[in-house]
């Protein structure tokens, strides 16, 4: 029962802002990003500062608590598809943009809208192949997260 000078347990709502720590692993166990040994993060949720499934993780969260979510494949960032895997000529890439295996390359759309990234598995004289997945796509995904605050 709770006492009227008790405030109640704050939770996160779909447009809470928050401040968390968070990590993504693999289900391997290789690391992708942490901020635990950072600063912790700071987002709006539903903005699109972090991806859809691990928001819904964190809805209906308390505030001060630390929790581990196992998602699969499917439940995170979907299957890879083969047809985001695409070999382009290199002369049809931006003169400007430094090409190296195994990077991020940011795309700009050709409407000025929202950029893209890819990234660049192999490159030879004449082409690059670049994969268009989110790079955990196909991975089963360890989700820690730590709310800290929710403003």
């Amino acid at each position: 029962m709770q006492r009227p000078n008790d405030l109640p347990v704050q939770t996160v709502r779909p447009d809470s802002y928050l401040t968390l720590h968070y990590r993504l692993s693999d289900g391997e166990g290789n690391e992708f990003v942490s901020t635990f040994d950072l600063s912790p993060a700071t987002l709006q949720m539903g903005s699109g500062q972090l991806a859809a499934p691990l928001e819904n993780c964190l809805v209906g969260m308390p505030v001060q608590q630390r929790r581990v979510f196992q998602l699969d494949s499917s439940e995170a960032f979907g299957e890879h598809n083969p047809k985001l895997v695409e070999r382009i000529a290199r002369s049809a890439l931006p003169a400007d943009v430094e090409l190296k295996e195994n990077s991020l390359i940011e795309f700009g759309a050709p409407d000025g809208g929202a950029g893209f990234a890819g990234f660049l598995r192999e490159l030879s004289d004449t082409t690059a192949l670049f994969d268009f997945n989110h790079p955990l796509a196909g991975k089963p995904i360890r989700f820690e997260v730590e709310v800290i605050g929710i403003m």
